[in-house]
């Protein structure tokens, strides 16, 4: 399977996130193990300049990790590496740092103003919808995005301020199950908070300590992956002996392992098509102990008496007639009432989470292919079934076409014998309690004593509903084999109603971009709510810090399809205004041809910041309709001279991608874009004047 294969490789995708970005150095003074120090390397197109300063002037005092599903699990890690970095020293409280779901977080998290925070987008393919419209959401609000992507070249990548790749930024997973970017997420997550707890406090030497050994452990993990991968026999015997009787499952862990619990439960019910349970450890018998489930305990690298406490709750399990199965770091010999210990090697206890999460990957593995087989039996029997019923010129041809429907019954029975006789030993010893309903089990059984003949068809009729005949009971004995093979069947790569099939995601009104002064404007003028699109919202918000008032507006009505560059038969019309336009004598009144600025906002649907005709600095914002656009709000503004850089380049981000087209006009020719010079260039000319003519500003600044 590629489950199986992308498992495998995950030690190799660690490596691959890991390679070049620690780096090792020896300070006179500090103490680091053999007297080295490691330190993150992460280069200014993973974390920028602009973002790295921002931070070190305390200007960004809040960073919230994002994502969906696994992704948003792996997200969850980050917080949790800078509390390993502030436990020896409680200098980084300046900083507040959460996980959030993508859609929580834009749904209840967004301000007016985010630009105070980072936002670290974690995806695997970077085309979840879900994550790239918060992503959107954010960055016109000011905040700066650093993106964890798997995907070069991905939707996630051109939204993000920086891109931290895992692993090469090509190794995109075949199987639907995400697993080993699981692991690189993490890593690179860990990566990111050493290289932010350095740029806050670059002389604490305690930070600078803890950041040492988190990189260290975090070097030593792909070898501890491999340990775990090693014991997959033992893993696979686990799920054998436990899978089958337990209709309940439950993943639990405590601390560091809640990340861990909550991705191995993601991994469970993808390929087991099971409902699982996600608890802390220490909370489960508080909740439904009294359903006798199986549960996966999480307790890789717990020491001391949190680990005293985490083996007191797993007697609990077992006394309430659980079954636990532990998975916790060597030599911690704490877990005696475990049905099943599973060791695991101790790195770090910051990151033997991934260790416990590895076990589980293959835990669920092993699993799907444990349901998966209960179905053989079944298949065994269906295949006996459609044998006989073969068509002319088969091996069976002559029962199928000259035999009694008697003499058929009799040869299915004898050879039904032997995989019927497993079906019934599997349900006398509870194998299939868990996974088969008990619909289709009563109904299949009570099918099965009559193909097998251990009934007479006498009593067919008042022990299933219809009369007994051997065709009749042929076909519903295929019915309930079907039925019942299809509940059973795991086929672990291709799992049934998975979200990554689908393109729809949220679709946030946004109502707060309402809020914003040019919209308001824009509103207020006349322009129909349902006919400003979201994207023209937006870019009206992202212009609001470069526009210091709105001294008047015009509206026009288009008549004609702006369907192509070159319209000439379009006409447009002044229907209203307001403000200084009262003043001025529009051109559309002797000349109706849509032409110009106008023009091109009306083609390209977008809001376009122009100089008239008159010499006035204006607004465009299109009216659109399915698609087309029906009339033109224009506003006459009065553009501020300057802006602070990182205002500036929230503005450039948010209007028409001129950020990234400056930014790649200067680096044809410079090795990086300074962004503080920004600050230094006329705000309407950095909206307006040709990326190839402003970057002539970045050029002459290299020279001095």
């Amino acid at each position: 399977h590629y489950l199986l294969k992308e498992i495998g490789e995950a030690p190799r995708s660690l490596r691959a996130t890991l390679r070049g970005r620690i780096g090792t150095a020896t300070l006179r003074g500090r103490i680091g193990t053999a007297g080295l120090l490691r330190h993150a390397r992460l280069g200014p197109d993973a974390l920028p300049a602009a973002v790295r300063s921002r931070l070190r002037d305390g200007s960004i005092r809040r960073i919230v990790a994002i994502g969906q599903g696994t992704a948003a699990v792996a997200a969850s890690s980050l917080p949790h590496f800078f509390e390993t970095l502030l436990a020896p020293s409680r200098t980084l409280r300046g900083v507040d740092v959460t996980a959030s779901l993508a859609t929580e977080f834009s749904g209840f998290g967004l301000h007016a103003d985010l630009s105070d925070t980072l936002v670290v987008a974690v995806s695997q393919s970077g085309t979840t919808t879900d994550t790239n419209r918060t992503v959107d959401l954010a960055r016109v609000r000011g905040a700066a995005v650093v993106a964890i992507v798997n995907r070069r070249g991905s939707d996630l990548t051109d939204r993000a301020d920086g891109v931290l790749y895992t692993s090469d930024g090509r190794d995109v997973e075949m199987s639907v199950a995400s697993t080993k970017a699981f692991y690189a997420q993490v890593a690179a997550c860990a990566l990111l908070a050493a290289a932010v707890a350095a740029d806050i406090r670059p002389d604490d030497d305690m930070t600078t300590n803890a950041i040492s050994s988190l990189l260290d452990a975090l070097g030593k993990l792909p070898t501890g992956l491999e340990t775990v991968l090693a014991s997959h026999d033992e893993i696979a015997r686990i799920a054998r002996r436990h899978v089958g009787g337990h209709r309940h499952w439950a993943v639990v862990g405590n601390g560091a392992n809640r990340i861990a619990s909550r991705e191995i439960r993601i991994k469970l019910s993808e390929v087991c098509y099971h409902a699982v349970a996600e608890d802390g450890t220490e909370d489960k018998k508080h909740i439904d102990l009294s359903c006798e489930p199986l549960i996966w305990v999480c307790a890789a690298g717990l020491t001391g008496s949190v680990a005293d406490d985490a083996a007191k709750e797993v007697a609990i399990y077992r006394a309430h007639r659980a079954t636990p199965i532990v998975v916790a770091s060597a030599g911690s010999g704490r877990f005696d009432a475990a049905a099943e210990l599973l060791e695991v090697p101790a790195v770090h206890p910051a990151v033997d989470f991934l260790l416990a999460t590895a076990a589980g990957h293959l835990y669920g593995y092993e699993a799907a292919l444990t349901i998966d087989a209960l179905a053989d039996p079944l298949r065994e029997m269906r295949a006996a079934t459609e044998s006989l019923l073969a068509p002319p010129g088969s091996t069976d041809a002559s029962l199928a076409a000259g035999g009694r429907e008697g003499d058929l019954l009799a040869v299915l029975a004898e050879r039904l014998r032997p995989p019927a006789n497993r079906f019934r030993d599997g349900v006398r010893a509870g194998s299939y309690d868990g996974h088969l309903r008990a619909g289709t089990a009563a109904r299949l059984g009570a099918v099965l004593r009559y193909a097998a003949g251990m009934a007479p068809l006498e009593m067919y009729q008042a022990d299933i509903g219809k009369v007994g005949l051997p065709s009749v009971v042929i076909d519903d004995f295929t019915d309930a084999l079907n039925i019942a093979i299809d509940e059973l069947t795991r086929p672990i790569d291709t799992i049934k109603h998975q979200a990554k099939t689908v393109t729809v995601g949220i679709s946030r009104a946004d109502e707060t971009l309402l809020d914003s002064m040019l919209v308001t404007s824009a509103l207020e003028a006349g322009a129909p709510r349902d006919r400003l699109s979201y994207t023209a919202l937006r870019t009206l918000a992202a212009l609001d810090p470069a526009v210091a008032e709105v001294t008047g507006w015009s509206r026009y009505r288009i008549e004609g399809d702006v369907s192509s560059a070159s319209s000439p038969e379009v006409t447009v019309w002044l229907t209203d205004r307001g403000g200084t336009a009262l003043g001025i004598e529009s051109r559309t009144v002797t000349n109706p041809q849509l032409r110009g600025s106008k023009h091109r906002a009306a083609y390209e649907r977008e809001v376009t910041v122009a100089r008239g005709s008159d010499g006035r600095t204006v607004l465009h914002i299109p009216e659109t309709k399915d698609g087309l656009t029906t009339g033109l709000t224009l506003l006459h503004c009065r553009f501020v001279e300057r802006l602070r850089a990182p205002a500036m380049r929230a503005v450039l981000m948010g209007y028409r991608g001129r950020y990234g087209a400056l930014a790649d006009a200067v680096t044809e020719t410079l090795p990086w874009f300074r962004d503080d010079l920004l600050g230094t260039v006329d705000v309407f000319d950095l909206l307006t004047r040709p990326v190839h003519v402003l970057s002539e500003h970045w050029l002459g600044a290299a020279d001095d």
